[in-house]
């Protein structure tokens, strides 16, 4: 018994757990590419990736799966990291940007440009991200009181997103004439996107990777405990704001590009936590190759499952995630 405990600790075990997570992505690449109304072979996946034949093959990989594939493995690497982030900034398992309010306040942001100015639709992400941030900020000065607390966090971030949500709500309504597109934003969805999207969103991706990368060691050091942290030269209310600001733009960024899809960033980085532990120097990386694993292979099941009817993404990651979140809760 101590043999085994001794391992499921060790760093050779929580690499073999990477490494497991990392197969599975790849599974995940090739059956999201060779699933669908047209089916494809592994064979002929990379052959119309290698050649450019002209052949209806080649059209249906690049031009739809490929690029929905690579979108759906960056959004999920944005939300579980932000996930992981706010778990350890708020110190709470249960901070989640579509939770607590932050993935709202991007929405009603995004919803307002999409539907009241959609001349200026180049612009979602960074008003996405100013909304991220309203949302945070919001939050922060309702759950503080001496410090944060966990249940406040809660409380504060279900009123935050009662009230985005109202907004979202009301824009629609004002502007039913043009309900549809905000409709497939507000359930997430990856239909319809491509190449243009991947663009958009992988700047965003490249930068919170090397961002969480190199400053993992602060988040070590801040779930530690404020006093602790600041015994060990930690500027703490600093860290925190600069991680909240790096979860909401890995928010904002994922809401911009397929809406809100919800529980990502509350799955992925519990569960890791469970397999391999805190060390967010191994967190990080394990969250972001799951991350991309959980939305590629909801999005295969939900374009598949009732084909040719494509259900939303969001859809699935709801049903997934609504009873993780009360096995949580009930924890």
């Amino acid at each position: 018994m101590e043999n085994e405990v001794s391992f499921k600790d060790s760093k050779k075990y929580k690499i073999f757990i990477i490494v497991c997570i990392a197969v599975l992505l790849i599974i995940g690449f090739i059956l999201g590419n060779a699933k669908g109304s047209m089916e494809v072979s592994v064979q002929r996946i990379f052959e119309v990736l290698l050649n450019d034949d002209g052949s209806s093959e080649r059209l249906v990989i690049w031009n739809i799966r490929l690029p929905r594939m690579i979108l759906a493995a960056l959004v999920g690497i944005n939300l579980a990291l932000a996930g992981a982030i706010l778990q350890g900034v708020m110190n709470n398992p249960l901070a989640d940007p579509s939770i607590i309010g932050i993935s709202s306040g991007a929405g009603l942001f995004g919803i307002f440009l999409l539907v009241v100015l959609p001349q200026y639709q180049a612009f979602v992400p960074i008003a996405a991200f100013f909304g991220a941030m309203l949302a945070a900020a919001i939050i922060y000065v309702l759950a503080w009181k001496g410090g944060i607390q966990p249940i406040r966090v809660i409380l504060a971030g279900v009123a935050v997103s009662a009230l985005f949500g109202a907004g979202i709500s009301g824009t629609l309504v004002f502007y039913s004439d043009r309900v549809h597109g905000a409709l497939t934003f507000m359930n997430g969805s990856l239909s319809s996107r491509s190449w243009p999207e991947v663009q958009t969103i992988l700047p965003y991706t490249v930068i919170g990777l090397i961002l969480v990368m190199v400053f993992s060691q602060k988040l070590n050091i801040l779930i530690l405990g404020d006093d602790v942290a600041r015994s060990l030269g930690l500027n703490v209310e600093a860290t925190r704001l600069g991680f909240t600001a790096l979860a909401a733009l890995l928010a904002a960024s994922a809401v911009s590009a397929v809406g809100l899809l919800g529980f990502v960033g509350l799955i992925v980085p519990h569960s890791i936590r469970l397999l391999i532990g805190n060390d967010y120097k191994l967190m990080f990386p394990a969250s972001a190759l799951l991350g991309a694993v959980l939305v590629m292979f909801s999005d295969t099941f939900a374009r598949t499952i009732l084909s040719p009817t494509e259900i939303p993404v969001g859809i699935v990651m709801a049903v997934l995630g609504a009873p993780f979140f009360l096995y949580l809760l009930r924890r």
